[in-house]
């Protein structure tokens, strides 16, 4: 078993909800990739990178992964150190660059009021912009113990509201045109890529 297979075996062991949310923010961000015609590579690792993008949540106690409320502020800050955690994970296990950058900046907001570092606009490494919108997507449409999932077109609308402040309005519209062609969520999970690829060049805005 690969480093980066056991990595995400034990994040499912840990927190279930992940099992299913990382092979669909995967499949999101892969999609959203093909949308924007990015080479097979990249496409393949932008898959890796949605697959692996809470794998720093191993280093989060378990009973705040599960509770069911809110969390404190406290508590917040705890868990919004999980891209520090998961850089350091998969920092020296072969995963490509663009795997890389994804989970540390997938929380970056484009007006820098995300984390953990607070980039803003295009400082936020193209990668990480695009699984932030795949992690958001499958968030609004999931069923968590604290609230029902949206449908796709709610979560879509969301995500379209808050593009210019939150989110890349490039990788919000990319989204748009592939979900008009692809169910969502999708029928069957996908596998994870593991294809190679780095940040040789922003390939949008």
């Amino acid at each position: 078993m690969s480093p980066v297979t056991e990595l995400v075996a034990a994040m499912q062991l840990k927190d279930p909800y992940t099992r299913g949310h990382g092979d669909r923010v995967g499949q999101a961000s892969a999609l959203i990739g093909a949308e924007l015609r990015l080479s097979g590579d990249l496409v393949a690792a932008l898959r890796l990178a949605g697959t692996l993008h809470d794998i720093g949540k191993l280093g989060v106690p378990g009973a705040l992964l599960r509770k069911p409320g809110p969390l404190t502020a406290a508590e917040r800050r705890t868990v919004q150190r999980h891209p520090g955690h998961g850089y350091a994970l998969v920092r020296d296990t072969g995963v490509p660059a663009v795997a890389r950058v994804a989970v540390l900046h997938h929380h970056e907001r484009l007006d820098g009021a995300g984390y953990p570092h607070g980039l803003a606009g295009r400082l936020i490494p193209w990668p990480a912009r695009i699984v932030a919108v795949a992690d958001a997507l499958d968030a609004m449409t999931s069923t968590r113990s604290y609230r029902q999932a949206r449908p796709a077109a709610a979560a879509l609308a969301e995500l379209r509201r808050c593009t210019g402040s939150q989110f890349d309005p490039c990788v919000v519209a990319a989204l748009g045109r592939a979900l008009s062609r692809h169910p969502w969520p999708p029928p069957v999970p996908q596998p994870a890529g593991a294809g190679a690829g780095s940040l040789v060049r922003r390939p949008f805005g």
